[in-house]
């Protein structure tokens, strides 16, 4: 997808500014130059330098226009994956909520604007933060030969980062069909898909078999990341939750209206989401079982 217009502006002015062709102080390009050079709307031009001017980078002098903004003394360089490990355990202590560029820059003890010099936005920061948490998925080499083991160890893969980053599964779950490109994920599926070679099925049908998995393996994280992003905010657990509804529960088991879930329900104490996890992962893998026994 190509990168909105607004956003190639703004590349290209601090682009400008970290290789000295305009030093602190400097004017840049007004709204108008840039609806000239660029052959964007006005609101497209003033939208770059708000974006600018909230990262740091310039600032609006009243009747001088808007200049490149002072910067602080060098320190040293900050790399990038310093960057994005950072990111990865503000996220995972607090959730994605708190992250934004002006508190991990805090964290991280640097200006807003360093942060830009390695990511264009918060969008690319997600998109890295996710590869090295997806990454981090052990996929051994030549990986088991049986199909269901190879499946099976991809699925846990799976499940043991989300469980690790709960906030890993919305930002790979805004789409099943069309997810964002990462190179850890499609190693995920390239290492899954080695799994059904030699079984007859058509390459649609593999992906196909690979999506599910790894679709209901999300979905499942996904539940448990809206969960933990819900104890974030409000400091509510969810066993204190459900302790705070159990009279309603009650209540509705024994009106009559729900006979057969108030009988299952007898007895039987709450189900773990690892245990549901395991159940579930079995009953996937039988059918794809059941599947591969029709060719």
């Amino acid at each position: 997808m190509a990168e909105a217009p607004y956003l190639q502006i703004a590349a290209d002015l601090r682009r400008r500014i970290t290789a000295g062709e305009l030093r602190p102080g400097d004017r840049v390009p007004s709204t108008r130059a840039l609806v000239r050079e660029w052959g964007v709307a006005m609101a497209t031009a003033a939208k770059a330098l708000a974006a600018l001017g909230e990262q740091g980078w310039v600032r609006a002098v009243p009747g001088s226009g808007t200049v490149v903004a002072d910067r602080a003394p060098a320190k040293p360089p900050l790399g990038r994956d310093a960057l994005v490990r950072a990111a990865i355990a503000l996220a995972d202590a607090e959730g994605l909520a708190a992250l934004s560029m002006r508190r991990l820059a805090a964290e991280l003890g640097v200006g807003p604007m360093a942060l830009y010099r390695h990511v264009p936005d918060k969008d690319e920061l997600l998109r890295l933060m996710a590869d090295v948490a997806l990454g981090e998925a052990e996929l051994p080499e030549p990986g088991p030969e049986p199909w269901r083991r190879r499946l099976e160890l991809a699925a846990r893969a799976q499940w043991r980062a989300y469980r690790a980053h709960p906030w890993l599964a919305p930002i790979l779950l805004n789409s099943l069909v069309r997810p964002p490109v990462l190179a850890a994920g499609l190693r995920l599926v390239d290492w899954s898909l080695r799994a059904l070679a030699g079984t007859g099925l058509k390459r649609r049908v593999k992906l196909q078999v690979i999506m599910t998995l790894n679709g209901w393996v999300g979905g499942l994280a996904a539940s448990n990341a809206f969960e933990v992003q819900a104890e974030q905010d409000t400091g509510i657990t969810g066993d204190q939750r459900l302790e705070a509804d159990l009279a309603l529960l009650g209540e509705h088991l024994a009106s009559g209206r729900f006979p057969v879930l108030a009988e299952v329900m007898t007895g039987v104490e709450n189900v773990d989401l690892d245990e549901a996890f395991e159940f579930g992962l079995h009953r996937q893998l039988d059918g794809i079982a059941a599947l591969l026994a029709r060719h």
